[in-house]
């Protein structure tokens, strides 16, 4: 009974992997993300920053989902142009399936009035996904209680290797940002048996904006703002989401909450039989504590599925620290160093 059991475990959870591959890990902090959202975000902040993000999903069963993403940029203003490099890891199921994937990027600033900014970016990474054999229990092994399985298939397994490209775009002033970037444009092979399976192109669309709460004619040393924003996903035909929600900041705290899901109903397939139903994924909750040049947060996935909470929801972590950058050399004209920097917190270099 107890192999029945582990056998039918495995299959469920290789089931999930399978389901996953056909999408790209998520961050629900996806705007302490901004690299991995969009490259045209790329040195759009003043100085050099450091980011890292950390996803544990679904943490109540077996070793399912854990993301882990670095980001450096630097914007150097004689140049116009930020400069980047991001890498990722993303870790699923009892069988060890790994992506790690590594890319640069680059993105330019264009001043096209006294306030807004046009910034397109381009990112080119190199990918490598595979499984770890040494983790699979398959249906020989479990039949004959041996030690490797010895199905012919299992030989033709290998790491897949590929290019991946994509661009993106964003327009933004003091107080509002709107974008659009698109992943995987190339579509790389990311088969491990020779054959071709494509990695579907990701689209995102987002947006947000900073809601002063005070506008009197004295300032303060704290004053209130709400940040609202959004982020639309869509890969392939089978995967689109919606995160909507607002952050309330008095700094250095910021707190948040973010619905996850597309509230229509659509239709799916049950072993034949067709069913329609509303994509709920989870409500998420954040908070943040902002410093001179070190930002920390945290957020919870609080379940909405029919997965519920039994699989213990998300646990999401970033960090970003900023450090002051000099001018690429003297003599840099001040014209290049006014370009403004959405984000979602209130700080002295904001306006730069």
């Amino acid at each position: 009974m107890k192999k029945i059991l582990k056998y039918l475990v495995c299959v469920w959870l290789m089931t999930l992997s399978v389901k996953g591959m056909a999408q790209d890990p998520q961050f629900s902090q996806f705007y302490n993300a901004p690299l991995y959202l969009n490259p045209g975000f790329t040195g759009i902040t003043p100085q050099q920053r450091l980011i890292a993000n950390h996803r544990l999903q679904w943490p109540n069963l077996p070793q399912v989902f854990s993301t882990y993403a670095i980001s450096y940029e630097m914007f150097i203003g004689e140049l116009k142009s930020g400069f980047g490099l991001m890498a990722t890891t993303d870790k699923m199921g009892t069988g060890g399936w790994r992506t790690t994937t590594a890319g640069l990027l680059y993105s330019y600033k264009i001043r096209v009035s006294k306030d807004w900014v046009f910034s397109p970016g381009l990112y080119f990474g190199y990918g490598q996904q595979g499984i770890d054999q040494s983790k699979l229990t398959l249906g020989d092994e479990l039949a004959s209680d041996q030690s490797g399985s010895n199905d012919p298939g299992v030989s033709r397994i290998d790491n897949a290797q590929y290019l991946d490209i994509g661009s993106g775009i964003v327009m933004y002033n003091k107080a509002l940002w709107l974008g659009i970037s698109a992943y995987h444009m190339n579509q790389p092979n990311i088969s491990l048996i020779g054959n071709e399976s494509r990695l579907p192109m990701k689209i995102n669309v987002h947006g947000g904006m900073k809601i002063p709460l005070y506008n009197g004619p004295r300032t303060i040393s704290r004053v209130s703002y709400l940040t609202p924003g959004f982020v639309y996903r869509r890969q392939g035909n089978v995967f689109s989401q919606l995160d909507l929600g607002v952050q309330y900041h008095i700094d250095p705290v910021s707190i948040g909450v973010w619905y996850r899901g597309v509230p229509l109903k659509r239709s799916f397939q049950y072993l034949g039989v067709e069913d329609k139903k509303v994509q709920q994924d989870a409500i998420v909750f954040s908070l943040a504590l902002q410093f001179n040049t070190f930002q920390i947060g945290y957020s919870y996935d609080f379940t909405l599925s029919d997965l519920s909470t039994a699989a213990g929801g998300a646990h999401e972590v970033s960090i970003i620290y900023e450090f002051t950058t000099k001018p690429f050399r003297k003599g840099v004209k001040r014209k290049n160093k006014l370009i403004p920097c959405p984000t979602f917190n209130s700080k002295e270099g904001f306006w730069n």
